[in-house]
């Protein structure tokens, strides 16, 4: 656990300083909001791949869901608890030289500027705290030995962060208008509404099938905390899919009209 949470606690902060310095010397163009911007998508995405993939290896090495055990189950939250501190801090640094650059002059680290942060950012900073502060504490100590297969579900929720990350960067680099972009989009619908709306359905039929029951069933058989936990991770998942798919329409409207021209 200590040498986890140590590690990764350098790692993130460290890959993130490095790729800043790495896009000083490989694009000298950039400035250092944009190389800021786009250092915290790169660290979002190398996340992202260590949580898909420890994800997978615990779902296909657990064949009895409730009961099987895999490491990566307990140690992996080790290391999203750095990453999402880490994570909080670099949205903000992030908030604060967008702020920066549309002219509002607020000092760096004060309270004005950290309360037009939490403001604007508020539903992420949320979901960053209630993973540290609620899930952490369910996941290591509360459920006892019991739903490792399950963690790793939460793990492969991550799979279509790197895809969400590369189209920012297209946006940020003024490539919206690109072949990759649109594509990149589509696999940004699918990954998100496979990994983070119908994995909590499929979660549901995976526990009805090992002690079989109907799906439909499982939420009255479940414990009612585990009702609301899985509640709370998908609420602010439909909402952010909402955006995602005005987003998508949105494109292909000013896509068809400029065709039509």
């Amino acid at each position: 656990m200590w040498r986890t949470l140590a590690l990764a606690s350098a790692f993130f902060p460290g890959l993130f300083i490095l790729c800043i310095r790495l896009l000083r010397w490989a694009a000298p163009a950039l400035s250092l909001k944009d190389r800021i911007l786009l250092s915290g998508r790169l660290v979002s995405t190398v996340q992202a791949a260590m949580a898909t993939v420890s994800g997978i290896t615990v779902m296909l090495s657990c064949k009895n869901v409730v009961h099987d055990r895999h490491w990566l189950a307990v140690e992996y939250v080790w290391v999203l608890v750095p990453y999402m501190t880490y994570d909080i801090y670099v949205m903000y640094l992030c908030h604060w030289h967008k702020s920066q650059e549309k002219g509002i002059l607020e000092k760096k680290h004060s309270l004005a500027s950290v309360w037009s942060f939490l403001l604007q950012e508020r539903l992420m900073v949320t979901h960053h705290l209630f993973i540290l502060i609620v899930l952490t504490p369910i996941t290591q100590h509360f459920r006892g030995e019991l739903g490792d297969f399950f963690v790793g579900c939460i793990f492969t929720a991550e799979l279509s962060t790197p895809f969400v990350s590369l189209g920012k960067i297209l946006m940020q680099l003024k490539m919206q208008d690109t072949l990759l972009h649109k594509v990149n989009g589509i696999i940004v619908l699918v990954t998100f509404f496979l990994c983070r709306i119908l994995l909590f359905p499929f979660m549901y039929a995976a526990y009805g099938r090992q002690v079989g029951i109907p799906a439909y069933l499982v939420p009255f058989r479940i414990p009612l905390h585990c009702n609301i936990a899985n509640a709370s991770l998908i609420a602010p998942q439909l909402y952010w899919f909402t955006l995602i798919c005005r987003k998508a329409a949105r494109l292909y409207r000013s896509s068809a009209a400029h065709r039509s021209r």
